[in-house]
C-alpha cells in the first residue's frame, strides 16, 4: 500500500505542476527534483526527476514539499484509523443482531431484550458521533481555543450533571479551585474535557471512589486536574490512554467508544497546552492539563 501511495502523490503533483506556464520546480527536503513546470524544463535544460537541484535556479520558483515516503505513512495511519473505526462499529452491531435473533426465541423476555438493543444502539451513536466530531476537530472545523472561559462554574455545572450516574456508580464527585481562573478554551470545548474526564472516571475508577477536579494555578500558569482514587492503571497503559481506541485490558468490556481521552488530547494541545496521566494500579488515575500562561 506504501508505494502505492506514493506514486499516486508523485503524480498528482506533477500533473499539477505541469499545467503551470511560469517556471516552477518542486524539490524534496534534499533538494532532489520532484515534479517541473515545462517552463522550468526550458530555462534548466535538464529536469530528470531524482536529481539533486543547486542553488542556482534563475528566475525559478522554488517549491519545497517533505519527503514523499511520509505522505504513505500519513496515508497508512488513516487507512489504520478507518479499520479501527470498522471493528469498534462492528462490535455493537454484532450483539445487537444477537440480540434480535434471540427475541425471536420462544420464552424469551423480549423486554429486556430490547432494552440491551436499545443501549447497543447508543453505545453506536456515541461512536459515530465521537468520530465525527474528532474529524471537525483535525479539520479545524472547530474553533478550540477562541476567547477565555471562567472555568469554576463550568465545572461545577458538569459535576451537578453527571451526579446521578455518578452515584449509580457509587462514585463521589468533588469540584474546587479558584472562582477567578481563566482557561483559553471555548465554553464548548471546556466542556468536552471536562466531560470525557468525568465520564472516565465514573466508568473506571470503582465504587467507593472519589473523583476530584479542580482548578489551580501554577505560578501564572491555569491548571486543569481530573483524579480519583480508584481502581487505576498499569504503568504501562498510562502513555498509551490518549491513543485512539486504545483500553487497558481491565476496561475492555467498558461501552466506551475509547475516544474520549483521544479527544481531550486534542483539545488541549490545540490550545497550546500539555496532557499527562499519572497513577498506578489501586492508587487511581489522576489526568493533568497544563495551560499557558
Amino acid at each position: 500500500m506504501g508505494g502505492e501511495g506514493v506514486v499516486t502523490d508523485e503524480e498528482r503533483v506533477q500533473a499539477l505542476v505541469a499545467s503551470l506556464a511560469e517556471p516552477v520546480i518542486v524539490l524534496d527536503s534534499e533538494r532532489r527534483l520532484v515534479a517541473a513546470s515545462p517552463a522550468a524544463v526550458a530555462a534548466l535544460g535538464e529536469a530528470v526527476q531524482g536529481r539533486r537541484v543547486g542553488e542556482d535556479v534563475g528566475g525559478t520558483l522554488v517549491l519545497f514539499v517533505g519527503d514523499l515516503p511520509e505522505l504513505s505513512a500519513y496515508q497508512e495511519l488513516r487507512a489504520g484509523f478507518t479499520a479501527a473505526v470498522s471493528h469498534e462499529l462492528r462490535t455493537p452491531l454484532a450483539r445487537l443482531l444477537v440480540l434480535l435473533e434471540t427475541a425471536t426465541l420462544p420464552g424469551a423476555d423480549v423486554g429486556e431484550l430490547v432494552e440491551q438493543a436499545r443501549q447497543e444502539i447508543e453505545a453506536t451513536r456515541d461512536l459515530i458521533d465521537d468520530v465525527l466530531f474528532l474529524g471537525e476537530l483535525e479539520t479545524g472545523r472547530e474553533v478550540v481555543s477562541l476567547g477565555r472561559t471562567r472555568a469554576l462554574p463550568v465545572l461545577e455545572e458538569i459535576a451537578a450533571a453527571y451526579a446521578d450516574r455518578a452515584a449509580h456508580a457509587e462514585v463521589a464527585l468533588e469540584v474546587s479551585g479558584g472562582a477567578e481562573i481563566e482557561l483559553p478554551l471555548r465554553p464548548r470545548m471546556l466542556r468536552v474535557v471536562v466531560e470525557n474526564l468525568v465520564a472516565n472516571a465514573i466508568r473506571y475508577a470503582g465504587p467507593g471512589s472519589t473523583c476530584r477536579i479542580s482548578i489551580t494555578n501554577e505560578g501564572v500558569a491555569p491548571r486543569l486536574t481530573v483524579s480519583d482514587d480508584g481502581a487505576g492503571a498499569a504503568s504501562q497503559d498510562l502513555d498509551r490512554l490518549f491513543e485512539r481506541f486504545y483500553r487497558a485490558d481491565a476496561s475492555r468490556t467498558s461501552r466506551g467508544t475509547g475516544l474520549g481521552l483521544a479527544i481531550v488530547k486534542h483539545v488541549i494541545t490545540s490550545a497550546g497546552g500539555s496532557v499527562e496521566a499519572h497513577g498506578g494500579p489501586g492508587r487511581g488515575l489522576e489526568i493533568v492539563c497544563r495551560f499557558p500562561a
